[in-house]
């Protein structure tokens, strides 16, 4: 096996199959690998890593799993790590990336422009938050949330006692942003490959909406960034520490431009209906010129 994708969805999935089929075109073996069916140990001190039967390590990881991660499958991760398999994406960026605060965090520090946010891990953290925020209306998200689920325009205490009530939990916290209006709003998603911009589309929110989530609009158009935005996507990606992601930028229409979050496992049907751009391939290129020879599991 040259290439496997760490993936709960299948290689009917959108996004892997596509890869499955740039993989084969490039003459590679890809598979999809449940994490559930990984049973990595440890034996007379020695790490061990059983595929099923007579079913050879990969010689490089592609971790497909997106937001919603969980920690069995990081330590999935962990151990095709510490067997020397390289990833593309490696655990601890992909844990940063997995939690929207925690990616905002890292931003921050790094003097990434970021919306302001409040994290809010009980009752009185979430009526401060909105207090901090400066009021009505703003944005309530799951620290985990994905293709615009869990994001939700609070226009007044109603609405955020309902979101407070069934998103809050003490274990996870919520996030609070400020509402950043859809007119006069552009927002970009840009898949950044091996420190390289490999594409960028514009998406819209419809009508009534504020997301423009591809995943809820379905509008995607092509677009072209400034070589200051391609700038702060870059850095975003570097300091999460990510080799490849998807970058969500906001330009307001102040033209002051925002990172509102970064992806470990972007989907790219939308962008290569808009550009043109064959994204499967790129990804496919990147992880091949990382693939070693490793030996069998066990």
């Amino acid at each position: 096996m040259d290439i496997g994708i760490i993936t709960v969805k299948g290689c009917t999935y959108h996004p892997n199959q596509r890869l499955r089929e740039a993989a084969q075109n490039r003459g590679l073996v890809l598979e999809c690998l449940n994490p559930y069916d990984l049973h990595p140990g440890i034996h007379a001190g020695r790490l061990t890593l059983q595929i099923g039967e007579d079913r050879s390590l990969p010689g490089v990881i592609l971790p497909r799993q997106g937001a919603q991660i969980g920690a069995s499958s990081l330590t999935i991760l962990t151990q095709f790590y510490n067997l020397g398999i390289p990833l593309v994406n490696e655990p601890e960026s992909i844990r940063i990336a997995s939690n929207k605060f925690s990616t905002l965090q890292v931003l921050a520090a790094a003097s990434i422009p970021v919306p302001d946010t409040r994290f809010a891990h009980s009752p009185s953290a979430f009526w401060s938050g909105i207090e901090g925020l400066g009021g009505y209306p703003l944005v309530g998200k799951g620290l985990n949330s994905r293709q615009g689920q869990e994001v939700e325009l609070l226009n007044g205490s109603r609405d955020a006692e309902r979101f407070m009530e069934t998103r809050l939990k003490a274990d996870k916290g919520v996030l609070l942003q400020r509402f950043l209006p859809p007119k006069g709003r552009r927002d970009f998603r840009v898949l950044v490959i091996g420190g390289k911009v490999a594409g960028t589309m514009e998406l819209k929110a419809f009508d009534g909406d504020f997301r423009s989530n591809y995943h809820v609009s379905g509008w995607s158009h092509r677009a072209h960034l400034s070589m200051e935005q391609e700038g702060i996507a870059l850095a975003s990606v570097q300091a999460v520490g990510l080799s490849i992601a998807g970058v969500d930028l906001v330009l307001e229409e102040s033209q002051k431009c925002l990172v509102l979050e970064v992806n470990s496992t972007p989907g790219f049907k939308g962008l290569e209906a808009a550009s043109g751009v064959d994204v499967a391939d790129k990804i496919i290129t990147y992880a091949a010129a990382l693939i070693r020879d490793v030996p069998g599991g066990s």
